[in-house]
């Protein structure tokens, strides 16, 4: 069977009012990760109105499965996150944030709208018999943090065992760094393997005014942080993506006391694998000048998403039916994304849609906002993947 798409932009533009009142009404009532019960209820309301898909809930926490099948064919899916962050919203919307310090800062509020406008397209179409194949919808929790075990969403949710069948998997990503009517796209590693460090600098503190009678920890990381900055252009090659960068440093109670404990804590980020083991590695390395010194160190490092890889063959699909549009094909930089965790287990790819205003409004800042206008692309291109998917 062939699937009819040709009509799939103009009906997507045709049902943005209601695309963009869902994705206002989650901008309204945000929730942070892993607490995500009335953006799932919600969810599952819209949902059971279209009125052919079997909705699995309390999926990996909060999440929600919506599977439509229409007879034997690939089982496709298509994830959404729903967290928010915690942050205060600035943005004097009509519709900004009812949760203080609480707010949708990384486009999931509009990655949920158009995930539900996909599944109403998706569901006029299957009562019409114009497709044969399984559709899964992933609505996802707790995509920005992990719970006490370390875990995200994804992670939970493919320990479900819920997308175990899925063959192929899809996802987009708010772009304001982009307009409306561009996309992003890229091979292979995309975004960044995620690690945290936390150093612990031991001395024996003292008296500030007698120095010589301590062994200044603080004194210790001055070397310590030169080694560790070093480590970005001198221990990696200048061709591989690999970078350590400082967050926090925590030291002392008093200016006149010389602490016995300094803490510093960052993040490294890498595309492979090869260059995330060895900068972990050279973190311990330059750690040992803290011994030459007299000291000690305790280090501790957290490992988080793996690199988002996207599968090129998806990637063609998604280049070929966004015909009209602006690809750009670039790695989208050193941020991280756990639907990595499901690119590794299944062949997948995001997306990077373009919704910039024309003053930009950066990811994970209180004044985060997009061109609603951008919704309907994400909808006629999740759509017209799946087909084309379906019908690989």
């Amino acid at each position: 069977m062939t699937t009819k798409t040709t009509d799939l932009v103009e009906r997507s533009v045709t049902i943005l009012p209601e695309i963009t009142k869902w994705r206002r009404h989650f901008h309204q009532f945000p929730e942070l990760s892993f607490q995500e019960k009335a953006t799932s209820e919600t969810i599952v309301q819209i949902l059971r109105s279209f009125d052919v898909y079997t909705i699995e809930t309390e999926v990996g926490g909060y999440g929600v499965v919506a599977t439509l099948t229409t007879g034997e064919g690939p089982v496709i899916g298509l994830r959404a996150d729903m967290d928010a962050l915690p942050i205060y919203e600035q943005t004097e919307l009509s519709f900004g944030s009812k949760h203080p310090g609480v707010m949708h800062a990384c486009g999931h509020d509009a990655h949920i709208a158009i995930l539900l406008g996909g599944a109403k397209l998706l569901a006029e179409d299957a009562k019409n018999g114009l497709f044969k194949g399984t559709v899964k919808l992933i609505f996802q929790p707790a995509e920005e943090n992990c719970d006490v075990l370390g875990e995200t969403g994804a992670i939970k949710m493919l320990g479900s065992g819920t997308l175990d069948d899925v063959e192929a998997v899809l996802a987009l990503h708010m772009c304001p760094w982009l307009k409306t009517g561009e996309l992003q796209v890229h091979d292979g590693p995309s975004m960044a393997n995620n690690d945290d460090f936390h150093l612990i600098v031991k001395g024996n503190g003292g008296h500030g005014g007698y120095p010589h009678h301590t062994n200044d920890p603080v004194w210790m990381s001055t070397y310590l942080l030169q080694a560790l900055y070093s480590l970005n252009g001198r221990r990696v090659n200048p061709l591989e993506v690999g970078t350590i960068s400082v967050g926090q440093i925590h030291a002392g109670e008093a200016n006149n006391v010389i602490p016995s404990l300094v803490e510093i804590q960052g993040t490294v980020r890498s595309y492979k694998n090869e260059v995330r083991e060895l900068l972990v590695k050279e973190i311990e390395g330059a750690a040992r000048v803290v011994t030459a010194l007299g000291g000690d160190f305790e280090l501790t490092v957290h490992h988080g998403e793996p690199a988002l890889v996207n599968d090129p063959a998806i990637n063609n699909v998604i280049r070929k039916v966004a015909d009209g549009m602006k690809v750009i094909n670039e790695p989208f930089g050193m941020g991280s994304e756990d639907f990595s965790h499901m690119t590794a287990r299944i062949s997948g790819a995001m997306f990077f849609l373009g919704c910039g205003l024309e003053e930009e409004r950066s990811l994970h800042h209180p004044r985060f906002d997009i061109d609603e206008e951008a919704l309907s692309d994400g909808v006629a291109i999740i759509v017209k993947s799946v087909y084309q998917l379906l019908e690989a």
